[in-house]
C-alpha cells in the first residue's frame, strides 16, 4: 500500500472543490469527452462566457485542466489522462448512492 503524504491529500482536496460545484463538475465531464473552447463548452452547458471563464480558471488553479493556446483562441483539456479515468470511476460509485441522501434534505440522519 502506497504511503498517503500531503501532496496526495492536497490532490483529493483540489478534485473535492472541484467537483463541489456543479457547473464545474459539468465542465470536467465534458472536457472527459474531448477538449473544447470555452465558447463551446459555455453554449453545451448553458452558461455565459463570462461563467464559464471563472470556472475554468478555477479548474487551472486546482490543476485539473490545461489551456492550450491556438491561434487566437485557447482550448482545455484535462490536466492528467488519469483523470478522465477517475471521473468515471466516480461515476459509477455516485450511480450507487442513494439519491435522497447525502444532498441538500438530507434525511439519512
Amino acid at each position: 500500500m502506497e504511503t498517503v503524504t500531503l501532496t496526495h491529500t492536497a490532490a483529493l482536496a483540489r478534485l473535492g472543490y472541484a467537483l463541489s460545484d456543479g457547473t464545474r463538475a459539468r465542465v470536467l465531464l465534458s472536457l472527459r469527452e474531448a477538449p473544447a473552447y470555452p465558447s463551446d463548452l459555455a453554449d453545451a452547458l448553458g452558461v455565459s462566457r463570462q461563467v464559464m471563464s471563472n470556472q475554468l480558471a478555477c479548474l487551472r488553479g486546482c490543476g485539473l485542466v490545461e489551456a492550450i493556446p491556438d491561434g487566437r483562441r485557447t482550448w482545455y483539456r484535462l490536466a492528467d489522462p488519469h483523470l478522465a479515468h477517475a471521473l468515471g470511476d466516480m461515476l459509477q460509485l455516485v450511480l450507487a448512492v442513494d439519491p435522497d441522501c447525502c444532498g441538500p434534505d438530507c434525511r439519512c440522519a
